[in-house]
């Protein structure tokens, strides 16, 4: 999450840049939907990370078999998902700063550090709290990507193992389903399945 937040900070920054062509096409980059979702990441992730980084760095790692591993190629899956969003609500931030504070802290000579430290960061507070916020309940239900790349193990069977994996698996496994319903009546009127 810190990650996705100190990267998605630096690229909004580029992104507020006067440049006009860098401001379109930044945004553009960032702007391009995600329309299936976790499952073409994971898959995209997998085969760069066996093909493409084991032939530049002349290793052969299993990205998804072992517990550190398996555990970093699921974050740099986030990361890559997951950076351009916290881009753009920060850039939505930043772009209702005021010019005028900006030269203000110029004229009374203020390096860019300050501005960014006195200006910016405050400024941009708000957006950046409701990235994170977001961040933190996108980790919390995170599934597709431990659950494609390793099956939601990795290493000894729980390395990548989240809470939505441990649910699914609980509902596979029928979590409740043979013990009788307290109150037989009212669970078949419910739609759940039988009680008996």
């Amino acid at each position: 999450m810190v990650i996705e937040v100190v990267l998605g900070m630096l690229m909004a920054l580029v992104m507020n840049r006067t440049f006009r062509a860098a401001r379109c096409c930044g945004r553009a980059s960032c702007a391009v939907g995600d329309p299936h979702g976790g499952h073409r990441e994971a898959v995209v992730l997998h085969v760069r990370l066996r093909r493409v980084i084991n032939h530049i760095f002349g290793t052969h790692i299993l990205w998804t078999d072992g517990e550190w591993s398996a555990r970093f190629a699921v974050i740099i899956g986030d990361v890559w998902k997951t950076t351009p969003f916290v881009a753009l609500l920060v850039l939505a931030g930043l772009q209702i700063i005021p010019g005028d504070l900006y030269e203000a802290a110029r004229v009374d000579g203020a390096s860019a550090w300050q501005r960014f430290r006195s200006i910016t960061l405050p400024m941009v507070r708000p957006a950046l709290l409701v990235a994170i916020l977001f961040r933190i309940l996108d980790v919390l239900r995170i599934y597709d990507l431990p659950a494609i790349l390793t099956h939601g193990g990795g290493g000894t069977g729980h390395a990548t193992t989240t809470l939505s994996i441990l649910v699914i698996n609980q509902l596979e496994q029928g979590y409740g389903g043979h013990r009788r319903c307290p109150r037989s009546p009212s669970c078949s009127s419910s739609g759940w399945p039988s009680c008996s």
